[in-house]
């Protein structure tokens, strides 16, 4: 009589994802953590230098010109590569999508230093968007050193962005939500189990160097009462409406600086790094994305005017830093527009009355998630990134209920996301005739998806494209002209590997 011996065999993709995305969180962390480092030094001594020029006014001239070189000097490297303008999230965006790519060397270190030199300057631009790009650049030439592509290359840079936005912020889980819900657009469990893993390593090795501080550590003294939610409906509205004019504000300001045509456009830079000047002579105190300046004014808050003050001036000197072209991100500096804008409410409130001045801190908190809610159409990452940066639970319900209504009011107002409408400035999409099936899209369907009880067969799916399978929860389906989609329901379209944007775009279309 033979014995049979049954085998078992073990699936070891998670296990793989695990030890990739450490890996990846181990080299997106180290780059990000001094990346970050460098840039909060030169901020504290560019506080100092404008501090010793008030004093001496002959050296103004002197730094003028100097500043001058350092944006031509990054203007030119703007111009050699030009994916290292702006941001960075919508070009790791647009990579993840497939319809754009890049050679990772260059795009790294030549957004480290100018970042650095930018951002560090004392411009109104944030580190995280470069955060984001420089991990995903860390992930990308790894991906390249194992031989990676296709989708365990997207892997990979999703597992950097994830890492790269964790070690700017300290905030593993919003990073990774952040990516999934705005970024990627793809809640697959190898997706979500890279990126995790990769941030929470990352934010391990930015907390040995940074401390386990929360980065907008805001004291403040009770929970909010009930009886004052009512006053959180107006502050969403009033955050929804002054995100559609961030929003529309970002989006043409380039066209502006394009009608300065005796200035090449890679020079643009030239003109906010003069204009820093005399706000670093006059209000030093605002130099940078703004965290610091977040968490002194939530201890000792100005009065409304000066708040308004200060509201418009970055405002205003946002724009200018953003639309210019340099390296650097929107993300925190909407953090602290949404801050002013909630210590402006709440010392309203207070003027009237409504709101007792304990309170104005956590206005402040509430207003950075609203904010960044409406302008980014992300609240689930909102509410969450504010929660891990503060490091505070107490706040969830009223942190909710501004995200909600001011995504909402921007909603109603017709205000795109704005990581995806700054990609769609810098790609179109591919040719739907090329030839080749190499790579796959997943596409979730919603619960008010068109496509919800319709059969495969009645539905006219994008040239290029196959339906090879339908996940629902952990098994997967094959389909058939028979099966009928359902709310839940993952649809895995097979593709080409520079049609994925053009194909996830005739999806949406289709979905509504």
């Amino acid at each position: 009589m033979q014995q049979q011996r049954q085998t078992t065999r073990h699936d070891f993709t998670r296990v793989q994802a695990i030890g990739f995305g450490g890996l990846v969180g181990i080299g997106a962390g180290v780059v990000v953590s001094a990346f970050r480092l460098s840039i909060e030094q030169l901020l504290k001594l560019m506080q100092t230098i404008y501090g010793w020029l008030g004093g001496h006014p002959v050296w103004l001239l002197p730094w003028a010109i100097l500043l001058v070189l350092i944006a031509i000097f990054i203007g030119h490297l703007v111009k050699q590569t030009g994916m290292i303008k702006g941001s960075g999230i919508p070009q790791v965006e647009g990579q993840l999508a497939g319809e754009l790519d890049y050679p990772w060397w260059p795009v790294l270190w030549k957004k480290f230093v100018s970042g650095i030199l930018g951002i560090g300057a004392g411009l109104f631009l944030g580190r995280e968007g470069p955060s984001i790009q420089l991990g995903g650049t860390v992930a990308q030439g790894m991906a390249e050193r194992f031989n990676f592509d296709g989708r365990r290359r997207r892997l990979l840079i999703a597992g950097g962005a994830a890492a790269g936005l964790s070690a700017a912020f300290n905030a593993p889980i919003a990073s990774t939500l952040f990516i999934l819900e705005e970024v990627y657009h793809s809640f697959s469990t190898l997706v979500w189990i890279t990126s995790l893993t990769s941030a929470v390593v990352a934010d391990f090795i930015s907390s040995e160097v940074f401390g386990l501080t929360p980065v907008l550590h805001i004291a403040y003294q009770h929970a909010l009462p009930l009886k004052y939610y009512g006053l959180l409906l107006i502050l969403g509205v009033g955050l929804g409406l002054l995100g559609v004019v961030y929003q529309l504000g970002t989006l043409n300001g380039g066209k502006l600086y394009a009608k300065l045509t005796w200035l090449p456009a890679h020079l643009n830079g030239i003109i906010p790094f003069l204009l820093v000047i005399p706000v670093g002579l006059f209000w030093p105190e605002t130099l940078g994305g703004g965290n610091q300046m977040i968490v002194a004014f939530a201890q000792h808050t100005p009065l409304l005017v000066p708040l308004i003050g200060y509201f418009v001036l970055r405002l205003v000197f946002s724009m200018i830093s953003y639309g210019s072209g340099l390296p650097g991100g929107i993300f925190l500096p909407i953090l602290t527009l949404g801050a002013l804008l909630g210590a402006v409410g709440a010392r309203s409130f207070v003027l009237l009355g409504w709101l007792p001045a304990a309170f104005i801190a956590n206005f402040m908190i509430y207003a950075m998630a609203g904010y960044f809610a409406g302008i980014s159409k992300a609240p689930f990452t909102a509410i969450l990134l504010i929660t891990e940066m503060v490091g505070s639970l107490q706040h969830l319900l009223p942190l909710a209920v501004v995200a909600i209504v001011a995504y909402i009011t921007v909603d109603v107002l017709g205000g795109a996301p704005i990581y995806e409408a700054l990609l769609e400035k810098l790609v179109t999409p591919a040719d739907p005739d090329a030839h080749g099936l190499s790579d796959r899209v997943e596409y979730p369907i919603g619960e008010d998806s068109t496509l919800v009880e319709r059969q495969v067969r009645d539905i006219k799916w994008p040239q290029g494209a196959l339906l090879v399978g339908v996940r629902r929860g952990e098994r997967q389906v094959i389909p058939h002209g028979d099966t009928l989609l359902r709310a839940g329901d993952i649809l895995i379209i097979l593709t080409y590997q520079h049609n994925r944007a053009y194909v996830r775009q005739q999806m949406r279309r289709l979905d509504t």
